[in-house]
């Protein structure tokens, strides 16, 4: 019988999901933004670029890193970068200070995410290392989900929506020193560390090409979704961007209640089969915000397009992985770096908002959407793989 990890140890791993969810601040901090420097919405959306940019550049050297360091060492680097990125535009405040900062977080987001998901499996018994996967997730997107209910409630009753960059720097150096406080015994890797080489090999085969591209695209989905939903309520509806922001919450709730649900169904629904219901209810909150003229029908449509997305990334991530199991470690590194599709839909979104009008930016949206279904079709007609939700890796 494995020895159960006291809370002590496990609690601090967790909490460096949550440190890794202040990424998301990018949604209403974009908005902010806008508004405070009079930004056209393709400039707007320099910032989510800057933070998602970085996963392409970082993800396959920060494996390397990891290797030679450790993980736990690798942990604390990324929460000591994200502390000092969201430190940058507090001590000074400008579109090149925001800009920065928000480069600087991407990369230790990117650091957080290639470290984090190995680290808790570590500490976590066979037995139970699905389950803690799962609940990072929930943990993560807890994160996510308050960022911007605390950034508007410190508008409203502060004046100063900015004080939430200290408020996530402190959390973020509370975080790191208790994880440095607890004693963790890192496994030693079974094969060498994937390469540069080795994984781009992989684009040899159609089946790892096609999947990526539906990853990265879903990921440019979350990431044009929370950096857009602000804006396209502000403009629609002639609403304050405080009451807009509210809608960047609204999706984030659909996400945590959306894992939670497929955390349970897929225990006795084949995955394929439930991608597929995902990705019609997607398509039925996109349709539905992109045609009502009602404000409370669009925030419902709102949670409906996330609660059918909530899903969709880790199983597809379940599905690459369980294909090719032998090149897990190649295959990982290539899905951390189709992350960076969050740095290219959310402008390509902020020009056709400019040239066409900001319903139009959703469009892409649904092109990205339009791609996964056929990605869904590739995988099916391929090889049907009947997962189940305790196989599932981590968004």
């Amino acid at each position: 019988m494995e020895k159960k990890q006291p809370l002590n140890v496990i609690l601090p791993v967790f909490m460096s999901f949550y440190v890794m969810g202040f990424v998301d601040l990018v949604g209403v901090a974009t908005a902010f933004v806008r508004d405070d420097f009079q930004l056209s919405d393709t400039m707007a959306q320099l910032l989510p670029t800057m933070v998602f940019l970085w996963f392409a550049l970082v993800s396959i050297p920060t494996g390397i890193f990891q290797d030679r360091k450790g993980k736990k060492f690798t942990v604390m680097l990324g929460m000591a970068i994200t502390g000092l990125g969201v430190m940058l535009p507090f001590v000074h405040y400008s579109y090149l200070t925001a800009v920065f900062g928000f480069m600087v977080l991407g990369i230790g987001n990117t650091i957080l995410q290639v470290s984090a998901n190995p680290l808790l499996l570590d500490v976590s018994p066979k037995n139970s290392q699905a389950a803690n996967l799962s609940l990072s997730q929930f943990v993560k997107a807890i994160a996510s989900m308050l960022g911007p209910v605390i950034t508007a409630a410190l508008a409203r009753y502060t004046g100063n929506w900015k004080l939430i960059f200290p408020i996530y720097a402190a959390v973020s150096l509370i975080s790191i020193v208790w994880l440095y406080a607890v004693r963790i015994r890192e496994t030693e890797p079974e094969k060498d560390p994937a390469t540069f080489k080795s994984v781009l090999a992989l684009f040899r085969k159609r089946f790892v090409t096609v999947m990526i591209i539906s990853t990265f695209l879903l990921v440019g989905f979350d990431v044009g979704m929370n950096s857009n939903i602000a804006i396209f309520l502000q403009k629609r509806f002639q609403i304050s961007i405080e009451s807009a922001s509210l809608g960047i919450s609204i999706y984030f709730a659909s996400l945590v209640i959306g894992r939670f649900l497929g955390g349970v169904l897929l225990r006795k629904i084949n995955t394929l089969r439930f991608m597929i219901a995902s990705i019609i209810l997607t398509f039925i909150g996109l349709g539905g915000i992109i045609v009502s003229e009602n404000l409370a029908v669009t925030r419902i449509m709102i949670f409906v397009a996330g609660l059918g997305f909530s899903n969709t990334f880790p199983i597809l991530f379940a599905v690459i992985i369980d294909r090719m199991p032998r090149y897990a470690n190649e295959l990982s590194s290539l899905i951390i770096l189709s992350v960076a599709g969050g740095a290219f839909i959310p402008p390509l979104m902020g020009l056709m908002s400019d040239t066409l009008g900001v319903t139009a930016s959703l469009f892409v949206l649904v092109i990205c959407v339009v791609y996964v279904s056929f990605a869904t079709w590739y995988a099916i007609r391929t090889k049907p793989v009947p997962l189940s939700a305790n196989e599932q890796p981590p968004l």
